[in-house]
């Protein structure tokens, strides 16, 4: 499976950035191989408004299944959601780690956004 991590660097070795819809980068990593790519996230940065929806999008259009992240706002949640990709949340650490426990079953779906809108 294909799982988007937003990270604040280009790596599996690197942080986990908290914020989804205005994070750094995104790792998208092939679960079965550690295969990893980096895309840039730069545009959302310092969005005004609709970073969260962009960013959504821009995971649609990577073909990831699963998004793993520290928080995320609602119209971010609900485009995901509506996509049919599933949400984790909470994470800390590196993508490394992060994916490890994707791939051992020990993150759960979040069933709703964890943050307000326009959360910096």
């Amino acid at each position: 499976m294909k799982v988007v991590v937003t990270t604040q660097g280009t790596d599996l070795d690197s942080a986990i950035d908290p914020r989804f819809g205005r994070a750094e980068r995104f790792l998208l990593v092939d679960t079965e191989t550690m295969q990893a790519t980096v895309h840039d996230n730069t545009r959302n940065l310092n969005a005004a408004q609709g970073a969260g929806i962009q960013a959504a999008q821009a995971v649609c259009d990577l073909g990831a299944g699963a998004v793993i992240t520290g928080n995320v706002g609602p119209k971010a949640f609900a485009t995901l959601r509506a996509a049919g990709i599933a949400i984790y949340l909470g994470a800390s650490g590196t993508v490394r780690h992060a994916i490890e426990q994707f791939r051992q079953g020990r993150l759960e779906p979040a069933g709703n956004a964890n943050v307000e809108g326009h959360w910096a």
